[in-house]
């Protein structure tokens, strides 16, 4: 593959082009990491301070007591929107969903190791360990095994 960068004068003017034959899940993960690098969500932190953040540091989204919680390596912020609400806006940025409560960053998942019955764990790279519930696990295999269907 070759890459290659150019410098341009304004900012406005940045933009990454991909060129490829085929898309597959390989060209998918770049277009992924372009997309997600620089978005910044707003949440409160410890409980009054709004703040800004990084998307790419969000290893999962949590929903606890109707409220939503955007989990960072270093912080807990409390999101202004629903869980199915962050994996619809974040799905094409390697957020999935893995049980009803929890919506995850591939791009941060260290590894997976069964649990029981037909359940997983995923193995974030901060070491938390979340649960796969069984209805999303096929799915989750499907993706991290790079056995999604091509898109056309």
């Amino acid at each position: 593959m070759k890459v290659s960068i150019r410098k341009i004068r304004k900012k406005e003017e940045e933009q990454v082009i991909i060129e490829c034959v085929e898309i597959t899940s390989q060209i998918r993960d770049i277009h992924s990491y372009c997309m997600t690098k620089g978005m910044e969500l707003s949440g409160l932190s410890g409980g009054q301070h709004m703040q800004r953040f990084p998307l790419e540091d969000v290893y999962y989204f949590e929903a606890v007591d109707e409220k939503v919680f955007a989990y960072t390596g270093k912080q807990v912020y409390e999101m202004k929107m629903r869980l199915y609400e962050a994996e619809h806006a974040y799905g094409e940025n390697h957020f999935v969903r893995c049980s009803k409560s929890v919506v995850l960053n591939l791009m941060l998942l260290d590894s997976i190791s069964p649990a029981l019955n037909g359940r997983f764990f995923a193995h974030m790279k901060n070491g938390e360990k979340l649960m796969i519930s069984r209805q999303y696990a096929q799915k989750i295999k499907q993706i991290v095994m790079g056995e999604e269907e091509n898109e056309t």
